[in-house]
C-alpha cells in the first residue's frame, strides 16, 4: 500500500485553500504558468482581482503549501507547488479501487496499478 507524503490534517488544509473560487482559479493559473510562475501583479490583472483581495488568498494558498513565492530580481513570483499537488491527489485516490476487482476500477493511476 502506498503512503502520501500528507496527512488528513494537510489534506483539510489543502481542500480548504481550494474550496474558494478566486484560490483555485489563481492556483489553477499558477499551474499552467509552470516552473516561471506569475508576479502578484500579473495574477492580479489576468484574474481581475484587487490587491488586497489577492494578498489574502495568495496567504491561504500559500499556508497550504500548494504555492509558494520565489523572489526573481525586484519581483515576487508565486509558483505551484507541483509536490504538494501530487501528495493530495496520492492522498485522495489512495485507496482507489479497493473492494473491487481491478478491471472495474475507474481511476488509472500508479496508486492503483
Amino acid at each position: 500500500m502506498h503512503t502520501s507524503l500528507i496527512n488528513p490534517e494537510q489534506a483539510v488544509t489543502c481542500l480548504s485553500a481550494l474550496a474558494q473560487s478566486s484560490r483555485l482559479k489563481i492556483f489553477r493559473l499558477l499551474v499552467v504558468a509552470g516552473d516561471e510562475g506569475c508576479t502578484v501583479g500579473n495574477i492580479g490583472k489576468r484574474l481581475e482581482l484587487p490587491a488586497a483581495t489577492l494578498s489574502f488568498h495568495l496567504k491561504e494558498l500559500s499556508h497550504s503549501g500548494l504555492i509558494e513565492k520565489r523572489q526573481q530580481g525586484r519581483y515576487v513570483n508565486y509558483v505551484a507547488n507541483y509536490k504538494q499537488m501530487k501528495s493530495l491527489i496520492e492522498f485522495l485516490s489512495e485507496q482507489c479501487c479497493e473492494g473491487v476487482e481491478q478491471t472495474d476500477c475507474l481511476i488509472e493511476t500508479e496508486i492503483c496499478d
